[in-house]
């Protein structure tokens, strides 16, 4: 688990931290606001286009293989990135880091799904998510304190250069603990036998990426009339890739890419249905606060990070307890923690309405955000450990990426929408009715997480 989460550890963080340094990279690369965009955009791109076929790669070649290049790679352009002289060279290692960060995550679950069983299982699941959540919430703190202690301009690139050393520990600890491919993590012999390209199902992998990127595309780069279009075209490939992997997998159930048979399982559809509405929302929070508390409330980089640390706090006092519990009160955990992702956006829209009070207090973001952290703390782990379950061994590695890339995708899509409302109010307005419309707004993305955790719950129940 070590040697697993490290790398994962590395690859979230550098979502989050990010967040916090884009004000210093534009100062230090003279980065205009379509650079920085494509700064948080371009790896949530790469990410989520190669989350599918890596997790096939893996179920095919071997999980501990493709983890261990997607940790060098992401390792080698994490360094790039720190050395970057321009904002087109860091956006262009940006897109490498997320291909891969693509390549190791659904590895991991993959192997958690063969090495670990029964409420072994949850436990593991529960330590991965509270990784996560430490990730996404320590990230803007380790940012900012790095940025606020180097010198100016220079900061940011301590951001990236952090993940070397984290991937490297990571590299010799794979190298170390992870079972051998002829040991635990062999492919099956029916795949092993047929290791060839095509066994990755090439013409599927291209429709899904492409339209993956068609889809991304509006809400990262092209606000307009032709972004719609290439949405359209983009949802247009999405069915005819379903088409083509329903008609691959008739004739032989385990040459698509994806096993559509993965979608008749009620446990995977509705708790993968919970955690990536809850993501839809959640991860533009991040970006918003950050901006929040530097632009609007005029603190720095390293206040904007510790308002996230009761979040942080949250997530590592519970993750691993609830993954311990998951198999017997998973369903109601997720209603609950669904409901409290909602209740925390209304806290930090009362805590933006504050501040024109005598109340005002950065304190109230700060409570806003450590009722998320409970949020997450049940979500993430229930969710995980709820919708693999019923998953065949064989096909988890494909599984854990449809799920994460569809994670991603909307991870993207939140982050855009939420910002664009986020700088849209500010213009017109002030920042503290910006942060109130935005913490609205994802209260109500929030509502249909709710919807969906109650539809999981009753499914069980049935």
């Amino acid at each position: 688990m070590v040697a697993l989460l490290l790398p994962l550890f590395a690859s979230l963080m550098s979502i989050s931290s990010v967040m916090v340094a884009l004000p210093a990279i534009e100062e230090g690369l003279g980065a205009s606001s379509s650079d920085l965009q494509w700064v948080l955009s371009g790896y949530a791109l790469a990410f989520g286009v190669g989350l599918v076929p890596a997790g096939r790669a893996g179920d095919l070649w071997g999980r501990r293989l493709i983890f261990l290049i997607g940790t060098a790679a992401f390792a080698g352009a994490s360094l790039a990135a720190a050395l970057a002289p321009t904002p087109l060279a860091l956006n262009v290692l940006r897109v490498a880091m997320g291909f891969g960060a693509a390549l190791l995550v659904p590895q991991i679950i993959g192997m958690i799904q063969r090495l670990f069983t029964g409420p072994a299982r949850g436990r593991a699941y529960g330590l991965m998510a509270t990784v996560i959540g430490v990730a996404v919430a320590i990230g803007p703190l380790v940012g900012g304190a790095l940025i606020d202690a180097a010198p100016s301009g220079t900061g940011w690139r301590l951001v990236f250069l952090i993940n070397v050393p984290v991937t490297v520990i990571a590299l010799i600890a794979a190298f170390l603990w992870l079972p051998k491919p002829h040991d635990d993590d062999a492919p099956s012999e029916t795949t092993a036998s047929s290791r060839g390209l095509m066994r990755l199902d090439p013409l599927g992998a291209a429709l899904l990426c492409t339209a993956i990127v068609l889809i991304m595309l509006p809400f990262i780069q092209f606000t307009n009339l032709l972004g719609a279009a290439f949405g359209l075209a983009g949802l247009a490939l999405l069915g005819l890739w379903l088409w083509w992997e329903k008609r691959l997998g008739e004739r032989d159930a385990q040459a698509p890419m994806v096993n559509l048979r993965l979608f008749a399982l009620p446990s995977y559809t509705w708790n993968s249905a919970v955690i990536i509405l809850y993501f839809a929302g959640m991860p533009g929070i991040w970006a918003v606060v950050a901006i929040y508390v530097q632009q609007g409330l005029g603190h720095g980089a390293f206040a904007a990070g510790l308002v996230t640390l009761p979040s942080a706090v949250m997530v590592i006092l519970l993750a691993s307890q609830v993954g311990r519990r998951v198999d017997r009160i998973g369903p109601q955990m997720l209603i609950i923690g669904s409901v409290a992702a909602f209740v925390s956006m209304l806290l930090l829209a009362a805590a933006a309405l504050l501040e024109a009070t005598e109340f005002a207090s950065i304190g109230w973001v700060a409570l806003a955000l450590g009722v998320n952290g409970f949020s997450q703390a049940l979500i993430i782990p229930s969710a995980q450990t709820l919708s693999m379950q019923d998953v065949p061994e064989p096909m988890a590695g494909a599984a854990g990426g449809v799920a994460q890339s569809a994670q991603r995708v909307v991870t993207a899509t939140g982050l855009a929408v939420v910002t664009g409302i986020y700088f849209l109010v500010q213009a017109r307005a002030d920042h503290q009715t910006a942060i109130l419309v935005s913490a609205l707004v994802i209260a109500g993305i929030m509502l249909t997480s709710v919807v969906a955790a109650i539809g999981a719950a009753r499914r069980v129940q049935r």
